[in-house]
Parts: structure tokens; C-alpha cells; sequence
């Protein structure tokens, strides 16, 4: 009887390992990643002028492409509105969502989702006319409020006013584009969303700086890529990736002086490329599958300057998104 439950048990976890392991395989035998993106979000996730995608999230899809095929490009986009996209990552349209998604435990724990971290923690915010001579959200009451459903901006929207005791109207859409467009009409008086959508989409506005800001911060949204439960070895391969691109920067190490580097004298360099240890194989990856993350598409920082930092049209500054070693919250485990 013993032996019957021992070979059951065997049975199972080797049945179990096996669904976990499926979706890297499949993806290696596809020849490419299928990435659910933001249908357009300046910074983030946006086709340019030429049709190719480009921004913050859409590198992450990028570092994953590296990771697994070698190449940062083996990648296809699938815009999604806030409401197709955790449908689409349930049903196996894309292989892995990278669209400015918050973590919460719903989301985490109720919709068969895993978030492998964040990269990238943010807070919803306000936006409105100067004109309209509102200097704080506490004077917002009455107001009527452009947003996205399917958020959890909504939901923080009702509760904050409902804390503050005041009164809003609801102007409903699912994309950002027609959000953008309805509030420079004027048709709602607030555009609230998260703060870094905010700076995304008052830059592209008619009149940027006839648009504010307010000091509140009114939630937490620590956003991140999201891939199913069960597919554990998948996830790995997506949350190392993460990883590799906070870690590289704590070591200093750029898509520049990469190659260069693999002569440290520093171990944990030497593991994170390959030089020594075996981690590519743990994971599923060839060797050099950090060193081609960081060759072909950089670091943390240079994926955030490159796309949201201050030099670009969304002047962000990195905040909490700087390194733990400079008062931010980016952290990551050591490569050992």
C-alpha cells in the first residue's frame, strides 16, 4: 500500500513539474513572446512614429525575449485595455503581461494571476486646469472626474472622496487615449489615474503647462508584470529577469561596459554573467542569458532615463524607484 501512494505521490509532483515547466518550452518552440502591453501609454508601452513599440514596459518584455531566446527582439505586442488584459493572460492569448498594473491581493490571490514583482511603485493622483484655481484634491468636491474602468483607480477614487465626505461624477472610458482627449475638451473637470500616467498624458495635451498636478497622493500602486499561476518556471524566468535589471545597476554594470566586466574580480558579477556558476541552466536559459539582458537592453536605470526619467517629456524623477542603497525601494535577492 506504501509503495502505491509513494508512486502516486511521484506521479503527481512529476505531473505537476511538468505543467509548471510547459510554458517556457512552448515558448522556446514558438520562437517569440507574446506580451499583453498598454494599448498606448507615452513612456511605457507605445508604437513610435515608425510602428515599433517602444517604453518602460515594454523593455521588460524585451529582457525577457533576451533571457530566454538570446535576442532582445523575438517579441509580439498585445495592446490591451485594462479590461481585456487579465482575460487575456487567463486564457493563454499572452504569455506574460507587462502593462502598468497594480498588485493587489485580489488580483494576486482570486484571478489565477502571479505578480513577480514590482518595477516600478507609484501612487494615483490628480490632474487639473489651472485655471480652475484648485490647489488641493480636499477641493475637489463636486467635481466631475474623467477615469479608466476596470482600475483600481476607480475604486480609489470612491474611496477617497467617501473618507473626505465629498461628492464626484464619474466620466467613464477604457482607453487613456479617449480619457486624454475627453479631458482637454473639457468635458470632465479631474483626470485621475496613476502619477505617472498622468505626467505621460500631460505631455501630449495641447497646452502642457496650463495642466497641475496636486501634491496628493492618494493610494499605492506598485505596479509589475504578471504572468498564470501553475507556470512557476515560467515566473522565474520572469521575475530573475527583474531582477537582473536592478541588480546590474546596484553592480554598475551598463549595456556599455557589460563585456568589460566580465573580468571582475567581484563573484557575484561573475555568477550574474555567467562566467561562473550555473545559473542559465537552473533556470531553463543558456548561460549568458543576464549578460544578453543587459548587452541588448541595459540596466534598471537605463531603461527608466531612457523612457520616463527626467530627460525625457515625463521629467520623472526616480523617487522610491531609486536603488535601496539611495533611499528607494528597488531591491533585489543576491545572485548566489
Amino acid at each position: 500500500m506504501k509503495s502505491i501512494l509513494f508512486a502516486t505521490a511521484a506521479a503527481t509532483i512529476a505531473f505537476v513539474g511538468s505543467a509548471q515547466a510547459g510554458l517556457l518550452e512552448d515558448v522556446k518552440a514558438k520562437g517569440f513572446i507574446q506580451c499583453g502591453v498598454n494599448t498606448g501609454l507615452t513612456g511605457f508601452s507605445a508604437p513610435n512614429d515608425k510602428g515599433k513599440w517602444e517604453g518602460f514596459d515594454v523593455d521588460f518584455c524585451r529582457a525577457m525575449s533576451a533571457a530566454v531566446f538570446g535576442d532582445a527582439d523575438k517579441v509580439k505586442y498585445t495592446p490591451l485595455t485594462s479590461k481585456e488584459r487579465f482575460t487575456a493572460l487567463q486564457s493563454g492569448e499572452i504569455d506574460v503581461l507587462s502593462r502598468n498594473t497594480t498588485w493587489t491581493f485580489t488580483r494576486d490571490v482570486n484571478l489565477g494571476l502571479e505578480f513577480i514583482g514590482s518595477n516600478y511603485y507609484d501612487g494615483q493622483g490628480f490632474m487639473v486646469r489651472k485655471d480652475l484655481g484648485v490647489k488641493s484634491a480636499r477641493e475637489l468636491d463636486g467635481a466631475s472626474v474623467c477615469i479608466q474602468t476596470g482600475t483600481t483607480t476607480e475604486l480609489n477614487l470612491a474611496d477617497y472622496f467617501r473618507t473626505h465626505k465629498m461628492e464626484f461624477n464619474s466620466v467613464v472610458f477604457e482607453k487613456a487615449d479617449e480619457i486624454r482627449a475627453a479631458y482637454d475638451a473639457g468635458r470632465c473637470d479631474v483626470y485621475t489615474t496613476d502619477r505617472s500616467g498622468l505626467a505621460a498624458q500631460r505631455s501630449l495635451l495641447k497646452a502642457p503647462e496650463d495642466h497641475l498636478v496636486l501634491p496628493e497622493v492618494v493610494s499605492k500602486e506598485p505596479l509589475g508584470p504578471v504572468v498564470r499561476h501553475g507556470q512557476s518556471e515560467w515566473g522565474d524566468v520572469a521575475r530573475w529577469t527583474l531582477y537582473t535589471l536592478i541588480v546590474a545597476e546596484e553592480l554598475g554594470i551598463t549595456s556599455a561596459n557589460v563585456d568589460s566586466m566580465k573580468s571582475s574580480k567581484n563573484p557575484e558579477v561573475l555568477r550574474l554573467l555567467g562566467i561562473e556558476g550555473e545559473m542559465g541552466k537552473q533556470l531553463g536559459v543558456s548561460a549568458d542569458w543576464a549578460y544578453n539582458i543587459v548587452k541588448q537592453v541595459g540596466n534598471y536605470s537605463e531603461v527608466y532615463e531612457r523612457h520616463v526619467g527626467v530627460n525625457t517629456p515625463l521629467k520623472l524623477e526616480r523617487g522610491i524607484n531609486a536603488l535601496w542603497t539611495q533611499g528607494g525601494l528597488m531591491y533585489a535577492p543576491p545572485f548566489r
